[in-house]
């Protein structure tokens, strides 16, 4: 098998393995005979808000630490869209600094992730953001490995060719990625069981159910609020990148949810949530359409 064939063939036990343990995990977890916790919209909507936001500034951070390398670099010229990048001139360097762009988003989730989890903000909002911040930051450049592997023109790939890597290694940082993702759902989903007093108290469907409804399905949902910030653009563009990181995080989350361990901190205050959220979402469309789509130039 190329290492094409292995890791796609590693993606789909990757995806498939965590969705056949739900579904086990469904028709074996005995019922709830107790009182179930009603539906609270406002927080599902809060949670969705908070996923749009947090993806776009992640794809940001990604997008500037792809410029301002090559800002640096002699004979390079590179310009900043909402949506992109792009640069002119030639320097053998712009290849590896292709990958310059998902380390930063890594760095960042793994900041967030230590905030998150050593001290948990109290405000409803800033919890849901920073909890997004640290999950998308490893979701949404993770996956860029495996592309690399088997798409070596993608920005990853470009820079493990600059690099001279042999296909071995390519594979083994594709297995890498995998489990560093898996275990990113598995420290995120505490925190979102951490939303709703009581939820550990339900047994595993109880779990399972809060997860659903504050993290699964508002992630599924913030993919439609985040398509307007990725316009004008090819389909593929607009929609591959939210859809990647997405899918992932619906699969693990959904899946660590009925073995998650104990919430590492206590309910959060609610005051103001849905509209800051959304006024913050915005105000961050607006830099998005107004300042960035025409081009930022970094010379």
């Amino acid at each position: 098998m190329s290492p094409a064939d292995i890791v796609l063939a590693m993606a789909a036990v990757f995806l498939g393995g965590p969705t056949l343990w739900s579904l086990a995990m469904m028709v074996r977890s005995p019922r709830w005979s107790g009182p179930r916790s009603a539906w609270d919209w406002s927080l599902s909507l809060a949670s969705a808000l908070a996923y749009a936001l947090a993806f776009n500034i992640i794809f940001f951070i990604q997008e500037l630490f792809l410029v301002v390398p090559k800002a640096l670099t002699p004979g390079l010229k590179p310009t900043l869209f909402h949506n992109n990048h792009s640069w002119t001139g030639q320097n053998p360097l712009a290849e590896l600094f292709q990958g310059t762009g998902a380390l930063a988003t890594v760095i960042a989730g793994v900041a967030f992730a230590v905030w998150a989890t050593r001290r948990a903000p109290r405000a409803l909002g800033l919890r849901l953001f920073v909890t997004w911040m640290a999950l998308l930051g490893l979701l949404e450049a993770l996956p860029q490995v495996l592309i690399g592997t088997v798409i070596p023109q993608n920005d990853v790939g470009r820079a493990m060719t600059y690099l001279q890597l042999h296909e071995v290694a390519k594979v083994a940082a594709s297995a890498g990625a995998l489990a560093a993702m898996a275990l990113a759902c598995g420290l995120a989903t505490p925190l979102v069981l951490s939303l709703v007093p009581g939820a550990e108290a339900q047994g595993p469907r109880g779990r399972a159910r809060t997860v659903f409804r504050y993290a699964v399905l508002p992630a599924l949902l913030a993919v439609a609020l985040i398509v307007p910030f990725r316009l004008p653009g090819a389909p593929i563009e607009v929609l591959f990148p939210p859809a990647v990181a997405t899918l992932v995080a619906a699969t693990w989350l959904q899946a660590w949810s009925w073995h998650a361990p104990r919430a590492p901190a206590g309910a959060p205050s609610r005051s103001w949530t849905l509209p800051s959220l959304l006024a913050a979402l915005i105000a961050l469309l607006a830099i998005f359409q107004i300042a960035l789509r025409p081009g930022v130039p970094f010379f």
